[in-house]
């Protein structure tokens, strides 16, 4: 299978090209990227000399850069091409807008010509906050941060080409991913790089949300599956069934770094945090998916990662990394 991935220099879109390549000999990969803050493209230093695998910077809200990709004649396409900072869509819902809604329908539109499975790469965000059980694929809508909506939005546009068009598309919602090349502003990566630099660890409020962790090549297989076999129009929701509070899961990292609570530096929550999350991945379960790590052994090698490759983040941390970035590739 050809392959085009959208944003895969990113966290996930990184580890999910990673993943294809080993588990699929005969998979080609072309990796779409515009090189944002967080692209990386030493995200995939190790296979970017592997002959299936393709790098072209491109920006998907911009038409000629799509129809350029598309001339590579690929059989699916996987967009993880998005903003997804919540704090960052705070401050900057735009930039959100842009590349989530409106860079997916130029994604869709010429996925619809070509005639190629689509799969949208979405985030539990979307159905909201829950109090209590779990939300189910057929759970209404009801983002709260611009985040939230813009990957809302994304996805009813997505619903709306296999209705009205028949584009043949699915949707994957997954839980709050970790693991390596994570980059280091999301929770877990910064508080395992702030205790190994000797700072404290901001946690929002008193730590009471609640997230479901899920270890991010555990999400790598289930979108893998969903590509190849799930049903066009379907949504899948991914989930480990690892909730924790925030408080919880702070305690967890201070306890793998040998580090105390005189570490937690509690800061003013942030507007409109939703308290829960927790989505019910029966769908995919049955196709036969199931997590292999639980959250003990995938944040124990999360740490070990980030111990080991001190590298990749103190540059980007410090900000060297941003002026190397910036003389080899340009500014976006």
């Amino acid at each position: 299978m050809r392959l085009l991935v959208t944003g895969g220099c990113g966290f996930i879109g990184s580890n999910f090209i990673r993943y294809v390549l080993g588990e699929h000999p005969e998979d080609e990969v072309l990796n779409l990227d515009k090189l944002t803050y967080a692209g990386n493209p030493l995200n995939l230093r190790d296979v970017e000399k592997d002959p299936r695998y393709q790098f072209q910077r491109g920006d998907i809200c911009e038409e000629e850069d799509v129809r350029k990709a598309f001339r590579w004649k690929p059989d699916a396409v996987v967009n993880f091409a998005a903003e997804t900072h919540v704090d960052r869509s705070i401050s900057d819902p735009e930039a959100f807008v842009r590349t989530d809604v409106l860079g997916t329908l130029r994604l869709l539109r010429v996925s619809l010509e070509a005639g190629v499975r689509y799969v949208q790469i979405s985030t539990d965000e979307v159905y909201g906050s829950i109090e209590e059980g779990s939300f189910t694929e057929e759970s209404p809508l009801r983002p709260n941060s611009p985040y939230a909506a813009s990957k809302a939005s994304a996805d009813l546009l997505v619903r709306s080409f296999v209705r009205t068009y028949g584009l043949d598309a699915v949707i994957v919602r997954s839980s709050n991913n970790y693991g390596p090349y994570q980059y280091p502003e999301k929770v877990i990566p910064l508080f395992v790089t702030n205790l190994l630099e000797g700072r404290k660890v901001p946690l929002y409020g008193e730590g009471r949300n609640v997230r479901d962790w899920l270890y991010v090549e555990d999400n790598c297989r289930a979108i893998d599956l969903v590509l190849r076999r799930g049903e066009s129009g379907g949504v899948y929701n991914v989930g480990a069934g690892q909730e924790m509070t925030n408080l919880e899961l702070a305690r967890a990292i201070l306890a793998l770094l040998g580090k105390g609570e005189e570490c937690i530096q509690h800061v003013p929550d942030r507007p409109g945090h939703d308290l829960r999350y927790s989505v019910d991945s029966t769908r995919v379960r049955s196709m036969g998916w199931e997590p292999r790590y639980d959250f003990r052994s995938g944040l124990r090698e999360t740490v070990r990662w980030y111990r080991e490759n001190e590298g990749w983040w103190k540059p980007i941390k410090s900000g060297e990394f941003r002026e190397y970035y910036l003389k080899r590739y340009g500014d976006v």
